[in-house]
């Protein structure tokens, strides 16, 4: 299955990218193939609401930034996961940034399936994120859930939560 993961943590050693390495080394470990997008280094403007896309456009999105790297991975891809450090109670800007420029394509065509990734300081910030997950994704989009994933304080980068992500990881199954 080839898994597209949108890592929208600033920090390049932060908590978030330490679950994603665990998860990805997993489902790696399951034969399935990932692939990485750091959104915070690409140069992703906000959806400017000009419905181009969705008219002349055909489906392309009329700004011509570092997301035309990123649709065909879309296009391609049978699972997202979205993974965000979250600081003000949702996904961080530039992941916010990049999941509402995925309205030019409005449904992927082989998307099937997702998975959330979430780290904070505190445990009581997740439900902006969590709410756009199954409203957006799991709920518009159809789309399987194959879990959702947060950590806070200590837990960020322990051993156990590492561990139950990449075991996670192995267990996701193939699209047939």
């Amino acid at each position: 299955m080839k898994i597209l993961i949108l890592n929208g943590s600033p920090r390049p050693d932060g908590n978030t990218v330490a679950m994603i390495k665990a998860y990805a080394e997993g489902a790696k470990e399951a034969g399935h193939s990932i692939q990485i997008v750091d959104v915070c280094r690409k140069n992703i403007r906000g959806c400017l609401a000009c419905e181009y896309c969705h008219t002349k456009g055909n489906g392309k999105c009329i700004q011509q930034d570092d997301m035309q790297e990123v649709y065909p991975l879309l296009e391609e891809a049978e699972m997202i996961v979205l993974a965000s450090s979250i600081y003000y109670h949702s996904f961080t800007g530039q992941l916010q940034c990049a999941i509402n420029r995925i309205y030019a394509l409005d449904k992927p065509k082989k998307l099937r399936k997702a998975a959330l990734l979430l780290s904070s300081d505190s445990d009581l910030v997740y439900s902006g994120a969590i709410f756009e997950y199954q409203n957006s994704f799991l709920q518009y989009l159809h789309l399987e859930d194959c879990g959702m994933f947060a950590a806070h304080d200590e837990e960020n980068k322990s051993e156990l939560l590492l561990t139950k992500l990449k075991e996670a990881g192995r267990k996701l199954i193939s699209i047939q």
